[in-house]
């Protein structure tokens, strides 16, 4: 008995150690899973990042619309984003921090943030959570918001948006241009103390809406001049110059506006046909889903009164 009792013991403690091992093999396995589901590699503009797949506390120093559109959290933004009244609602609780506040940044415990190429202190940035940087300018503007897609892993989101902004904003400039002529041509302005800057095609303030998505024409001397920096610094004396059929004048409570009141600014056609729309600044400022919906609706409702 006592032969037969010890095979049978050994070969017990061999299963049980067998049963142990491969419930050790399956558990790795599984958190070696999960792990990996846990992030993405995103490739950016400066080479593949590690980030997380469902970022949960995003800090983000610029494009803080397209990450709101997509509906993830954000624990912190620029100041610029934090004064838009489009944002307002969303952002109430955000804290505003910059490229400098880096203890304030440490203290939002954030999984990700996103930045310009000309963000100070990126190296320390990357060392508190995954950092992804973005040239402005160096892509379209929905390009730019199907890249934020990636990041963020909701590129499906992004990309159906795109395609029904499109339609829509294809829709409303064929309407417009049937009411005020195929070649009637606008204008974008906003005033800086002594000067006033106009604007090409793709900067901000409802410019991107206005020629490419509804594809308004600008006067030629405003795209040849815009034509290199995509904005342009002019005199009032020589405003009338840049001004076309319709003017688009962007503005904040703070900025000097005595130009309108010149008689260089009253005597232009498009001031003397009422065809001035003037616009909030600060909702006007960026080219994200939300403020793009924003200008479009504006457009329509002034081109179309």
């Amino acid at each position: 008995m006592k032969k037969l009792f010890i095979p049978v013991l050994l070969l017990l403690v061999l299963l049980v150690s067998a049963c142990g091992n491969k419930s050790t093999e399956e558990t790795t396995g599984d958190s070696a899973k999960k792990t990996k589901k846990d992030t993405i590699t995103y490739q950016s503009e400066n080479g593949p990042v590690e980030v997380p797949a469902n970022p949960k506390r995003v800090v983000a120093l610029t494009n803080a619309g397209d990450v709101l559109a997509l509906g993830v959290n954000l624990v912190g933004v620029e100041t610029w984003s934090k004064q838009s009244p489009i944002y307002e609602e969303q952002l109430k609780d955000v804290e505003v921090v910059s490229d400098e506040d880096l203890e304030k940044i440490i203290e939002l415990n954030p999984d990700l943030i996103i930045g310009a190429s000309t963000n100070k202190n990126l190296d320390k940035l990357k060392e508190i959570a995954p950092t992804v940087t973005y040239t402005y300018g160096k892509l379209d503007y929905l390009t730019q918001h199907l890249e934020i897609g990636k990041l963020l892993n909701k590129e499906k989101e992004a990309q159906s948006w795109i395609d029904s902004f499109k339609a829509e904003a294809k829709a409303t400039g064929e309407e417009i241009k049937a009411k005020i002529g195929e070649d009637a041509t606008v204008s974008v302005i906003e005033s800086y103390e002594k000067e006033i800057g106009v604007f090409g095609d793709s900067w901000g303030r409802g410019t991107e809406v206005l020629y490419q998505a509804m594809g308004l024409k600008m006067p030629d001397k405003v795209k040849e001049m815009t034509s290199k920096d995509g904005y342009y610094m002019l005199s009032q004396e020589v405003l009338p110059e840049y001004v076309g059929d319709y003017l688009i004048v962007s503005k904040y409570n703070d900025q000097d506006s005595s130009y309108q009141n010149t008689e260089t600014y009253k005597q232009m056609p498009a001031v003397k046909n009422n065809h001035v729309f003037e616009a909030d600044g600060n909702a006007f400022l960026f080219n994200d889903p939300l403020t793009l919906e924003y200008q479009l609706k504006f457009f329509k409702e002034n081109f179309l009164k």
